[in-house]
């Protein structure tokens, strides 16, 4: 590899890994911002106080997500003028607006009710706060929505052309632009995922703590609510999932080819490869387990439906199999045991076993972190099958990079991973610190802890300066 190649390697790899670290804050924070405006709302509905105490529970630890995943964002951003700067300069006018629109309507709707959902329910009111969190709720929402369309058009580009300069503009109208073919099924797939993520993750603290207290009312509906939402999501997300595949075959059909891993075509059926070692030196899947006809069942609905191979595109053009064939297996294997824990639970629920049956707490419990995975494994699936592509069929990854010798990109990455696992390593333990504390009765509110008393200061003024 040369040393042009070798700082693109690594600058890819420093992407892949901030982007991994980033991308497992929003996925819990979006999903959790809407339990917590659930929470809140059947507590304002129903006035029963165990709902108000998840929700004070809950909300300690979406504060701490929340700060992670804003700062992880920022840094991550810094890389496209350091790292990727062709790709700024090429891109900018299309991708820099889209970012740009998130920061003003997201960014700025989080910002400004942030503080009145964690401070503010003794201030403005019940009504009032829940509103609030709505709007942050909503605010996780749009900054999802603007980051996976500018993603997508990077995916499936459309409504631009390319001026005298080499850059990429918009044509016509926006509309093409942020509702490109891919966008309503990476929206869709991306936002159920986030919601099972945090499921999961809220399932397996109540699982957790099931296991010490079984009668305890405040995690007994904290699990409850957790594997409703797993038995009722999960399969909604395998038809999504299914949708997005087949989307992706009509407009990115070498990255479908690649996670299959087809390297020759199938004229009367493609089977499906179940496992195996895919190899791009020879083009092939070895020692594969493949079950006939299903590939096409899958990708055409009809088991004798044609199917091209990797070999009828360049080779030049194949993404690197190996990676998407198994990050891809990952991530699907994971969707089928959220599948199998929903069911579970909605067995034992019929049994009036939910909170009774330890080792449907202990799988929970071993389930908690699978949404995360799944997340990354999709994300790895959708990045490296766009390989050798930044922009797919237009702009290549080695035409984005900046100008940089491989030893400035290596310590930089050095930089961030150890930066990265000593301050987000704190931030994740934390978070589980407060989680293994679990709900208590008259949960208190963020910022609600005994008085700072100042030197030279009775106590009744300093209540009086507080008010």
């Amino acid at each position: 590899m040369t040393a042009a190649g070798t700082a693109i390697l690594l600058a890819r790899i420093q992407f892949g890994f901030t982007v991994s670290f980033h991308f497992i804050f929003p996925s819990f924070s979006i999903g959790l911002a809407s339990y917590l405006m659930v929470l809140e709302g059947l507590w304002l509905w129903t006035k029963k106080p165990l709902y108000l105490d998840l929700f004070r529970f809950w909300v300690k630890i979406f504060a701490v997500a929340f700060a992670m995943g804003v700062v992880s964002g920022i840094v991550m951003s810094y890389q496209f003028g350091t790292n990727w700067a062709a790709f700024t300069d090429k891109a900018g006018p299309v991708i820099g607006p889209l970012m740009a629109y998130e920061v003003l309507t997201a960014f700025f709707l989080e910002a400004g009710f942030l503080g009145v959902m964690l401070f503010g329910m003794k201030r403005v009111g019940p009504g009032l706060h829940f509103a609030a969190t709505c709007m942050v709720a909503l605010g996780t929402f749009i900054s999802a929505f603007w980051i996976l369309s500018a993603n997508s058009w990077m995916q499936t580009p459309t409504g631009f052309a390319i001026n005298a300069q080499g850059q990429f503009v918009v044509a016509g109208s926006w509309a093409s632009v942020i509702f490109n073919p891919s966008f309503p099924y990476r929206l869709v797939h991306t936002v159920i995922a986030a919601y099972l993520t945090t499921s999961l993750v809220v399932g397996a603290c109540g699982a957790w703590h099931l296991l010490r207290d079984g009668g305890n009312a405040h995690h007994r509906k904290m699990f409850s609510m957790a594997m409703w939402m797993a038995a009722l999501v999960a399969p909604v997300q395998i038809l999504a999932g299914d949708a997005h595949g087949l989307n992706t075959l009509e407009h990115q059909p070498a990255k479908v080819l690649a996670i299959e891993g087809d390297y020759d075509p199938s004229p009367s059926g493609a089977p499906l490869v179940l496992f195996g070692l895919p190899s791009n030196t020879d083009g092939t899947v070895h020692y594969k387990v493949e079950v006939p006809k299903v590939g096409s069942l899958i990708l055409r609905h009809d088991p004798n439906a044609p199917l091209p191979g990797l070999k009828d595109f360049p080779r030049d053009q194949w993404a690197p199999v190996p990676v998407v064939f198994w990050s891809f297996r990952v991530m699907v294997g994971l969707g089928f045991a959220m599948l199998g824990l929903g069911l579970w639970s909605l067995v034992a629920r019929w049994l009036k076993k939910l909170y009774d049956w330890k080792w449907l707490h202990r799988a929970a419990i071993v389930m908690g972190p699978a949404g995360f995975v799944a997340v990354i494994a999709g994300w790895v699936t959708t990045e490296v099958g766009r390989q050798p592509w930044t922009i797919y069929g237009l702009l290549r990854t080695s035409e984005s990079a900046s100008p940089l010798a491989a030893p400035a990109v290596a310590t930089s990455l050095a930089a961030f991973a150890i930066v990265y696992f000593a301050v987000f390593g704190v931030g994740v333990w934390y978070i589980l610190k407060l989680m293994q504390k679990g709900a208590v009765a008259h949960e208190p509110e963020i910022g609600s802890g005994p008085p700072i008393r100042t030197a030279g200061i009775t106590p009744a003024a300093q209540g009086g300066i507080e008010q």
